[in-house]
């Protein structure tokens, strides 16, 4: 079984456990990231009208980690603070930091646990608007804080070759999905987080597996190619 492992290098160290010990595992990084520089987004905070009274912080991913601290500093007293995926709250609970609550794998699903705004938003800076349109529906503030972007790699003919050849392919956002689709072979099998991403790449590929978690190593195991 060939898989490819498509996230930024040095972030496919949880994903490899996921696979079955027999596979032959890539790496094929589809996008990289660039981060902004730490005093523009306080200063973003800043100048949104809010500073220091948000009511709700929505932590998106975990690459928004370096940005936790500068954002807390814009909460009122008492604020409740929400994560999008498992890694992000561990990487709140780690600084110390308490979790309202969870959104397992898309942002939309926090929309009815949110009470109190305004509500920060801190994440990339291409976001789905599900959320934040829930909320305005209920009348509650939304500002959106960008803390980096995702951009597209040019791939290697290697890369391209990885691609194509691979039975099973994790792709963990839609942006790399976008970088990936024109070389996935149909008859593989594309590994997405959850259902946000899982819905992109079902537009253009019929076989789609939800889950990056242990359990994903026997669904993959059980797969005949």
């Amino acid at each position: 079984m060939n898989i490819v492992l498509t996230r930024e290098s040095g972030m496919n160290g949880e994903l490899r456990g996921f696979t079955p010990p027999s596979a032959l595992v890539k790496e094929v990084p589809l996008t990289r990231t660039e981060y902004r520089r730490l005093g523009d987004v306080k200063g973003q905070l800043e100048a949104s009208g809010h500073y220091g009274t948000f009511a709700s912080l929505v932590v998106t991913s975990t690459r928004s980690g370096d940005y936790v601290e500068t954002a807390m500093q814009s909460l009122k007293r008492g604020a409740a603070v929400f994560s999008v995926g498992r890694a992000t709250t561990r990487l709140l609970l780690g600084r110390g930091i308490t979790v309202t609550g969870e959104a397992a794998s898309t942002s939309k699903d926090l929309a009815d646990f949110i009470r109190r705004g305004p509500v920060l938003v801190l994440g990339a800076a291409l976001m789905r608007s599900e959320l934040p349109d829930a909320l305005r529906e209920r009348e509650l503030e939304v500002v959106h804080v960008t803390c980096y972007e995702t951009v597209p790699v040019e791939l290697s003919d290697f890369a391209k070759e990885a691609i194509l050849s691979a039975d099973v392919v994790f792709i963990g956002a839609p942006s790399a999905w976008l970088v990936a689709r024109d070389f996935v072979a149909a008859s593989a099998w594309v590994v997405v987080p959850g259902t946000t991403t899982g819905d992109v790449v079902r537009s253009d590929h019929e076989q789609v597996l939800e889950g990056w978690e242990p359990s994903i190593r026997e669904v993959l195991s059980s797969l005949e190619f």
